[in-house]
This record gives structure tokens, sequence and C-alpha cells, in this order.
């Protein structure tokens, strides 16, 4: 006899930064997919409104606060999502902040503070986690990383530096854990249309995008809705069992141009 369920149908999940965004879009869409979610983030009164929103609609939704820059929050965070639902069976990290800084000139103890969100909270929060999904022989652990990590941006030097390190994480993990029925994914966003980089002031914006229209980083106006990046996310973790989808890089449409032409 197996030692665990390997289909199991009841799958908790976490998600972080569940307050907006592709976090938001994440929870409501594992929640019309029959998932029991858990919202974690720092905003508590949205995720209380969005958990509210979810069980009205039928879903099983708690929301949990979570500050990933504090570890004594992390550990916390832990142990109540498995006394509120039982072993997790999903882990979706994708808490981000991305402040505009550059790698001389950011000051040491900010830039740590942002490796430490968007990097070591992450593998912390897994950490706790993790191990559960080992045991019962299954789960997944999704990471939303970011397309930086292949196409490097200025003025975001923190960012960069994290995401990197969060998909080498990642690739570790998934060779670790092969063979444990635990996946590994990664989900990598291009341009997104979410609340991050909204705390920007306009001269720095129109600072920053001068230096990516430089280095070719504004191709086009196309930007991903959060709900385009929660269908990458569903899609991963929907995968049947034998079947490992390890990255899915999702990218916005170009507008559509009537006057375009194929040479």
């Amino acid at each position: 006899m197996p030692r665990f369920d390997p289909h199991p149908d009841r799958r908790p999940a976490v998600i972080t930064g569940a307050s907006s965004g592709i976090g938001a879009a994440t929870a409501e869409a594992l929640s019309a997919a029959g998932h029991p979610v858990i919202l974690a983030a720092r905003r508590a009164e949205r995720i209380d409104d969005l958990a509210a929103k979810i069980r009205a609609a039928g879903g099983e939704a708690i929301a949990l606060s979570l500050d990933l820059a504090e570890p004594e929050s992390i550990d916390a965070f832990a142990a109540a999502a498995i006394a509120a639902l039982g072993p997790i069976d999903v882990v979706v990290n994708n808490a981000g902040e991305v402040v505009p800084m550059t790698g001389l000139g950011a000051d040491p103890d900010e830039f740590a503070r942002s490796v430490h969100v968007n990097l070591l909270g992450a593998q912390r929060l897994a950490s706790r986690l993790g191990p559960t999904l080992v045991a019962q022989g299954h789960g997944d652990l999704v990471f939303v990383t970011s397309d930086v990590v292949v196409r490097q941006r200025t003025h975001m030097a923190a960012y960069v530096t994290a995401k990197s390190g969060l998909e080498g994480l990642c690739r570790a993990m998934q060779m670790e854990l092969e063979g444990t029925g635990v996946r590994v994914g990664m989900v990598r966003p291009g341009p997104s249309s979410t609340e991050q980089g909204t705390t920007w002031t306009e001269e720095t914006v129109l600072a920053v995008m001068a230096h990516w229209e430089r280095w070719g980083h504004l191709r086009h106006t196309g930007a991903l809705l959060p709900r385009n990046v929660a269908d990458a996310i569903v899609a991963m973790i929907s995968a049947p069992k034998g079947t490992h989808l390890s990255l899915i890089e999702v990218q916005p449409e170009a507008p559509v141009l009537p006057d375009r032409k194929v040479n």
C-alpha cells in the first residue's frame, strides 16, 4: 500500500502577497478551482475583505497576517496556517516589492531588506511548510519570479539580485526534491499591471523609463493583467501527476497594429 494518497481531493493552498495584484487574483482563481485558500499579506484589512468575498462565493478562505521581512512573523504564520486548514498542499510564494535603487546608490540596509522580502523570506516560509509536503508525498511549491532575471533592468538592483537568487534557489530545490512527489515550479512574469511600482514618484518613473528605453526594455505598451499570471499559476498546480511544469514564462502580448506586416 502507498504511504500517501497521490491524488488528494483536498489541497489547501497558501498564497503570499494576496492583498492585491497577482496574489489576490491567484487566491480567487485557486478557490474557483476548488482549493481551500489561506491569504497572507501585511495589509490585514485587504485580505480579510478578500477572504469574505471568496467565502460569499462559496469558497473556503481564511486571512492570516504575514510580514516576510520578519522571521518571527513567518514562523507564526506557518504554524497558524497548518492549524487552520490542516496539512498544506500548495504554497505560492508571490509576495514581493520593488523599490527603485541602484547597486552603488542603494543604502545597504534598504538593499538587504529588499532581498530579505523577495528572497530570504520566501526561503524561510518554504522551509517551514515544505517538509510537510515531503512527508505526505505530494504537493506544489510555486515561486513567482520575474523576467528581470533574464532581462535585467537598471534601478532595480536589489530586485534583480533577489529574483535571480530566487530562481537559483528553485533550481536547487527542484533537484533536491526530485522523487519526493513534491514539485517546485517557477512562474516568471514579464511587465505586469499591478500595484508594484505605484509608490514611485513621477520624476523617478520618467528617469528610469529613459534608462529602460535605452536598453531596449520598452518594445511595446502591453502589460499583463494579474489574472493572466494567476492562470499560469493555476495551470502549474493543476498539471496531472507525472507532469512537472518547472518554468512558465508569461509575457504580455503586444497590441495589434493595423499596418503590421511580416516580410
